[in-house]
This record gives C-alpha cells, structure tokens and sequence, in this order.
C-alpha cells in the first residue's frame, strides 16, 4: 500500500453501498482513524477486515493528529474514516487534512457515500447550484438568525439535522418560510428511508403528525427563490456586464455577474453574448 493518508468514504445506512476500492483500502492500510472505534469495528466485521484502529473525533483531533500522521512520515499507510459517509463533511477531519498538506503528505480521496449528494439526487429540488450549510445551531435564535440569511438565496440550501431538533427546526423553517419549497430526507438507504417534498408549513405538519418521522437523521433542502429583474436591476445588470465582456469571455463575465446579482447564469451568458456582438 503507498504510503499516504486515505480519506474513506463509508456506508451511510446500506453496507452495500461500501465501494470495492473501500474494501480494498481498508484491508491494505496499517491503521484506521476512527471518528468511533466501536462503530467502525461493527463496519469492519461486518466485512471481515481486521485491522489496528485509533480514534481521532472531534474532540481529541488537534491533539492526534500529528501522532497519526508521523505513521504516514514513517512510510506507513493511514485510512480515515467518519462513523458514516464521507469523513469532513459535518465530521471530524479538516486539522488531520491540514496538517497533511503542510508536511507534504500525500492525501487520497476514496469517494463514494454522503447523504448530501444522496439527498440532492432524489430531491427534485435544483441541484445545478447549490450551499451547503451543516449543522443549524442549537439555540433557536441563533438557528432564526442564520436561516434569515437565505431569504433571497436563488441556490438550493442543504441542512443536516439531527432527530431530537428537527420538530424545533421545523417550527423555525416555518416561521420564516412556511409557503417555501423544502425537501426532507429521512434515513437515507435505510429500511425506512423517506423523502418528502412540499411547503415548509407541509413538511412541518408531516414530521408533527408521525411520531416515526422525528426519527433519524435528516437532510433538508430549502428550494432557492425565484428572483424576477426589475427595470432598475436589469439596467445595472446590464452595465455591469458591458464593463466585464470588454475584458472577459462571455462565459466569465457571466459567472461574475450571475454571483454579485443571484441571476441565472445562462440568462447572463446570453446577455453577454448580445452585448459582445454590438
């Protein structure tokens, strides 16, 4: 096995979703850090792996992570792994990665499950462009206080959510939102997977009415909101894109415009494409 570190992605729910270069990785490496031991030992029965396991979680990661990494320096070989998906997203991992790069270890992606993009895809929603936002906070005002921020966001915003929150979330979504779009995907690749797209004040009254529905762990994707150009807007539009195709492809003047303004970016490209010709 090269010596490097591996960055693993494992099974969100289904164990069949593990990938062959997984298995393969986790047979071949010297040690796995683990965000729990314990979850990944059953993950690694389960695939009659045996292997030599450290923790390093949230709260141990600044500490561990240049023990760990003094194996890779030593020519070993390290797999990092989060108790479920893709380990740095919502998970304990960036300081481990970090660190990495800054000694010059060699870093390998072996992609494969994340209930963020398991999400998107069975949506419905627009997943052309999109945030990713993680966790909401825990305190109600401060979970308020950040979803305020989207009220005009064009893109899809995706959320984690965990089961003792997501009533109180909920409620918080619809406070702000209740007519909007919002998806909730529920125990992704599980036997009791569910996804429900409709109005927030929808979802809200859907999770309120089935005790079973507040179980798990969530994704939820607030729909982007349509933005119309008024007169004003489109003129300064315009101008903006005028100044921008004198020096930029079209496509680019586009992407630029497209972020300081929310508008679609084809909408833009085809605007420039008319302004290049004049």
């Amino acid at each position: 096995m090269e010596s490097a570190l591996y960055i693993v992605a494992t099974p969100i729910g289904n164990l069949n979703d593990i990938t062959l270069r997984a298995i393969e990785t986790l047979k071949g490496v010297d040690c796995i850090a683990a965000e729990d031991t314990r979850h990944t030992k059953r993950l690694l029965d389960a695939l009659t792996i045996s292997a030599k396991m450290v923790s390093l979680h949230e709260h141990n990661e600044f500490e561990r992570a240049d023990s760990v990494l003094e194996k890779v320096i030593q020519g070993g070989s390290v797999a990092l792994v989060s108790d479920a998906g893709t380990p740095l997203i919502s998970d304990p991992g960036s300081i481990l990665v970090r660190k990495a790069k800054e000694l010059g270890i060699k870093v390998v992606p072996v992609p494969g499950p994340s209930a963020l993009i398991a999400g998107l895809s069975v949506s419905g929603a627009d997943c052309r462009r999109f945030i990713f936002e993680g966790f909401l906070p825990v305190k109600s005002k401060a979970r308020r206080d950040c979803l305020m921020r989207f009220e005009r966001e064009g893109r899809t915003v995706v959320f984690y959510e965990s089961p003792h929150r997501i009533v109180d979330t909920l409620s918080d979504f619809a406070g702000l939102y209740p007519e909007r779009g919002l998806v909730l995907a529920r125990e992704l690749t599980k036997t009791f997977e569910t996804v429900k797209r409709a109005s927030v004040r929808e979802v809200q009254a859907f999770v309120e009415a089935d005790a079973n529905q507040q179980r798990g762990e969530f994704v939820l994707m607030l729909e982007g909101v349509e933005h119309e150009l008024s007169t004003e807007d489109f003129e300064f539009a315009k101008g903006l894109m005028a100044e921008l195709v004198t020096e930029l492809p079209p496509k680019k003047a586009a992407a630029i415009v497209s972020r300081v303004t929310q508008y679609k970016k084809n909408e833009l490209y085809e605007m420039a494409l008319a302004l290049k010709k004049t």
